[in-house]
C-alpha cells in the first residue's frame, strides 16, 4: 500500500507538472445582468471586446513628460515590439484621446487581442509586459494592469506551506515526543496533497479549474491530512502502550477510529459540495475541487496510514526527544478532571461559554461586504501598483470602469450618420451621478447592440461605486435596453445571487449533516445539538472577521497594506477597513462547517464508547473529553497553525480565508469542545442518546465506531441505553 501510494503521487504530481492543466478566470453568473452585458460583448463587436481579450500597460515617467521627443520614440518602439506577438491584432498609442493622462506623466497602451486562450492571460501578459522594455531602457516605468476579475490574479504556493508543515512538526513533536510519531502524519499529508493538487493540475484539461483551486486545496487538504493521522496514530500508541501486538492494534484502530475518520471526512465533504446549491459557477467549482483534496486526506488515513504503522512497529515511538511527549499515567487525567469540573457546575459553564461565544459573534453584524479592488493589494505586486499609477492620472474610477451595452429593438443598417438612440445613449450615461467619463458608443457588426465604457468617479470598492451601476441599469431609453457589465457590476450580481442562494446552502449543509450524525450515532438530539454548535462556532469566525477587516481592528497586522490614497501614519498602517468580497462568508461557512463537525464527531465517538461500557452519563462525559481533549487540542493547534501560516499569503482573499479558519477552528476545539458541548451533554443526561423506537428501526445499522470486536464486547451489555424509545 506504501508503494501504491507513493507511485500514485508521484506519477499523478510529475503529470501535472509535464502536462499542467489550464486554470480558469471564468466568473460567469447566469441570469444576471452583467452576465448578458458580457455575452452581448462578445457578438460582434470586434477584436478586444470579448471579456479577457484587453491587456492593458501602464507607462509613468517621473523626469518628464512621456510626450517628449525621445519618450514618444521608445513608447512607438516598445508598441512595434508588441504588434509582432501571437493574437495582437491592435495596439492602441496612449497619444489618443482618453489615453495619457493630464500631467502627461502616465498614459496606458492599450492592447487588443483575438484567438487568445483566456485561461493563459497571466502569461500573455508577462510576454506583452515584457515586449515593452525599449521604454524601461529609458527610464519610463511600465507596468501590466489586471484588466480582469478576481479569479485572474495568479496565486502560487510556496512559503506559507513550509511554515506550516514546520508548525504542524512541532506540535507533534511536543504531543508525541518522538520523531518517527511527528512524521507519520507529516508524510501522510505530503501524499495527500500531492495526489490531490496532482487530479486538480490534471483535471484542468477537463474542466475549468479557478486560480483559487490549488490554494484553497492546499490549505484545508494539509489540514485535515495531519489531522486525520493524528487521530489514528493516537490511538494506536495508546493500544500499544496497553500491550496489543502491532498488527491487532493496526486492525482495531482502522475497525474503530478509521470509520470516525470516514464519517468526519464526509461531513467535510458535504459542506463543500453543497456549495454547488449557491448559483456561482466558481464558488461551486471550488467547492467540489477542495473536497477532491479532503477525500484524498481520507483515503490516504484509512489506507497508507495503518500501513505504516504495520511497518513500523513498536519504532513508531522510536527517536524519542527528551522532556516532550511525557504524560503522567494515561496522560488524560488533565482532560479528565476538566470534565469532572464542567459535569460538577453544568449550569455556570454553560451560561459563561454562551455570554463568551456571544461577545466573539457580536461584531459579525458589522460585517461589511463588497468587492475588494486592487487598491488593497500587496505593495510589492504590479496590481497594485498599476492601480495607484491609474489612480494618479485618471482618477479612481478608472480601475473599475463600466460597460454599457444597450440591445437594440430595431437593427441598425446604416451606420452612418451615427443613429440617434446611439448619441442618446451617450447622453443619458453622462447625465448620471457620479459618471465622470463616457467613451464613444461603438455599434456591432449587426447592428443589434451599442457598447459603451464609462468611467465612474469612485474606486471598485467605494460602495458609491454600485449605485452608480444601479443608476445605469435604471435609465429607460426608447428603442434599447441598458446592460451593465464590469468588475464592479459582475461582483455585485454575485453578491445578489450569493445573497438569494444562502439560505437553501446553509439549510442544505445543516440538515445533511446532521442527518450523517445521526446515522452514525442514532441520536436526533446528537445531530441536532452538533449543527447548533458548529453554527455558533461560526458566529464567533465572522465576529472576528468583522472585527479584523470590516471595523479595522489589526487589518495591517495580519500584512494588509492600506488602500491607495491612505496616509501613512503608524496608526492607518495598523487599522483600516476592508471590505469582503459577498462569496467568501459562504464559502467559509461551508469550509468551517464541515471542520468544525471533524472534533464533534471524535469527542462523541469517545463519550459514546463510554457510556456504553457503564451507563453513566457524567462520566462518560468526562472520560470522552480526558480520552479526546490531548488530541483534539493538537490537532486544533496544527490546524490553526498551518491557517495561521497562510495569512502571510500577499492576496487578500488567502488572509481573510486564514483569519476566519484560524479562529473558528481555536474557538471550535478550546470554548465549544472544551466546555459548551460537554456542559450540555451533562445537562441532557441520558437524553443525549435518545431515540424513538420508529427512528431506531428505520435507520440502517452504520457505527461511526465501527466493528471493533472488544469494543462490541465492552458495550454489549449496555446497548439497551441506546435507541430505546421513550414514551
Amino acid at each position: 500500500m506504501l508503494t501504491v501510494w507513493i507511485l500514485l503521487a508521484a506519477g499523478l504530481t510529475a503529470g501535472s507538472v509535464l502536462f499542467p492543466g489550464p486554470v480558469s478566470n471564468n466568473v460567469a453568473i447566469p441570469g444576471t445582468d452583467a452576465q448578458r452585458a458580457h455575452d452581448l460583448m462578445a457578438e460582434g463587436f470586434g477584436p478586444g471586446y470579448d471579456p479577457g481579450g484587453t491587456i492593458q500597460l501602464v507607462l509613468y515617467s517621473e523626469n518628464g513628460p512621456l510626450t517628449s521627443q525621445r519618450r514618444v520614440r521608445a513608447v512607438n518602439r516598445a508598441m512595434d515590439r508588441i504588434r509582432e506577438l501571437p493574437h495582437v491584432v491592435e495596439v492602441m498609442t496612449p497619444y489618443r484621446m482618453g489615453g495619457l493622462a493630464p500631467n502627461m506623466e502616465i498614459g496606458l497602451i492599450t492592447v487588443k487581442l483575438e484567438g487568445h486562450d483566456n485561461a493563459k492571460l497571466v502569461e500573455t501578459t508577462k510576454t506583452i509586459s515584457a515586449a515593452a522594455e525599449p521604454v524601461r531602457d529609458l527610464g519610463i516605468e511600465a507596468v501590466p494592469a489586471n484588466a480582469g476579475t478576481p479569479a485572474d490574479k495568479e496565486i502560487k504556493t510556496g512559503a506559507s506551506e513550509i511554515i506550516g508543515v514546520v508548525c504542524a512538526l512541532l506540535v507533534l513533536l511536543f504531543a508525541f515526543g518522538t520523531l518517527v510519531a511527528a512524521m507519520v502524519p507529516i508524510f501522510a499529508a505530503l501524499v495527500s496533497i500531492a495526489t490531490g493538487l496532482g487530479v486538480i493540475g490534471l483535471l484542468g484539461h477537463l474542466v475549468d479549474v479557478p486560480k483559487q483551486a490549488s490554494i484553497m486545496a492546499t490549505m484545508i487538504g494539509l489540514g485535515v491530512g495531519i489531522d486525520y493521522a493524528l487521530f489514528l496514530l493516537s490511538r494506536h500508541r495508546k493500544l500499544l502502550g496497553d500491550g496489543v501486538p502491532v498488527r491487532e492494534a493496526v486492525r482495531r484502530v482502522s475497525a474503530s477510529s478509521g470509520g470516525a475518520v470516514v464519517f468526519a471526512g464526509g461531513t467535510v465533504v458535504i459542506a463543500l459540495s453543497a456549495l454547488m446549491l449557491a448559483g456561482f459557477p466558481m464558488l461551486r467549482t471550488l467547492g467540489w475541487i477542495t473536497g477532491i483534496s479532503v477525500i484524498c486526506a481520507v483515503l490516504t488515513s484509512v489506507t497508507l496510514v495503518p500501513a505504516l504503522l504495520g511497518l513500523l512497529g513498536h519504532r513508531v515511538n522510536a527517536l524519542r526527544l527528551p522532556f516532550m511527549g511525557r504524560r503522567r499515567g494515561d496522560g488524560s487525567s488533565g482532560w479528565a478532571g476538566l470534565g469532572n469540573w464542567v459535569a460538577r457546575r453544568p449550569w455556570g459553564v454553560l451560561a459563561l461559554s454562551v455570554a463568551v461565544l456571544v461577545a466573539l459573534a457580536a461584531p459579525a453584524l458589522a460585517l461589511k461586504l463588497g468587492p475588494i479592488d486592487d487598491g488593497y493589494g500587496d505593495r510589492g505586486t504590479d496590481s497594485r501598483r498599476a492601480y495607484e499609477l491609474i489612480q494618479a492620472g485618471f482618477g479612481p474610477g478608472m480601475n473599475g470602469p463600466m460597460i454599457v451595452v444597450a440591445e437594440l429593438e430595431e437593427r441598425v443598417v446604416d451606420r452612418e450618420p451615427e443613429p440617434a438612440v446611439l448619441q442618446a445613449l451617450k447622453d443619458r450615461v453622462e447625465d448620471v451621478d457620479g459618471v465622470r467619463f463616457v467613451g464613444d458608443p461603438v455599434l456591432n457588426a449587426g447592428g443589434t447592440a451599442v457598447l459603451l465604457q464609462a468611467v465612474p468617479e469612485y474606486a471598485p470598492s467605494d460602495p458609491r461605486a454600485l449605485d452608480v451601476v444601479e443608476d445605469v441599469r435604471a435609465l429607460r431609453i426608447d428603442g434599447a435596453s441598458v446592460h451593465v457589465g464590469g468588475k464592479v457590476a459582475g461582483m455585485a450580481d454575485a453578491g445578489d445571487t450569493i445573497a438569494e442562494r444562502t439560505p437553501l446552502v446553509v439549510g442544505v449543509v445543516v440538515l445533511l449533516s446532521a442527518l450523517l450524525l445521526l446515522l452514525a450515532f442514532r441520536s436526533p438530539v446528537v445531530a441536532i445539538k452538533a449543527a447548533l454548535m458548529n453554527l455558533i462556532s461560526l458566529g464567533a469566525a465572522f465576529g472576528a472577521l468583522s472585527l479584523v477587516f470590516s471595523l479595522g481592528l489589526g487589518s495591517g497586522l495580519v500584512g494588509m497594506d492600506p488602500p491607495v490614497g491612505a496616509d501613512d501614519s503608524y496608526l492607518t498602517t495598523l487599522f483600516f477597513s476592508v471590505p469582503i468580497d459577498s462569496y467568501i462568508p459562504l464559502m467559509l461557512f461551508a469550509v468551517l462547517f464541515g471542520l468544525s463537525m471533524d472534533y464533534e464527531v471524535f469527542l462523541l465517538t469517545a463519550v459514546r464508547q463510554a457510556y456504553l461500557r457503564h451507563g453513566d452519563n457524567s462520566r462518560a462525559v468526562a472520560e470522552g473529553l480526558g480520552t479526546t481533549g490531548r488530541v483534539i487540542t493538537s490537532a486544533a493547534l496544527i490546524m490553526v497553525s498551518v491557517f495561521v501560516a497562510f495569512i502571510a499569503y500577499p492576496d487578500p482573499m488567502v488572509k481573510i480565508f486564514g483569519v476566519g479558519l484560524a479562529v473558528a477552528i481555536a474557538v471550535d476545539a478550546t470554548i465549544i469542545r472544551g466546555f459548551l458541548v460537554p456542559a450540555t451533554m451533562v445537562l441532557l443526561g441520558r437524553y443525549n442518546w435518545w431515540c424513538p423506537r420508529w427512528l431506531d428501526r428505520i435507520l440502517p445499522d452504520l457505527s461511526v465506531e465501527g466493528h471493533d470486536e472488544e469494543s462490541m464486547a465492552e458495550q454489549e451489555p449496555r446497548k439497551e441505553l441506546v435507541g430505546a424509545g421513550r414514551s
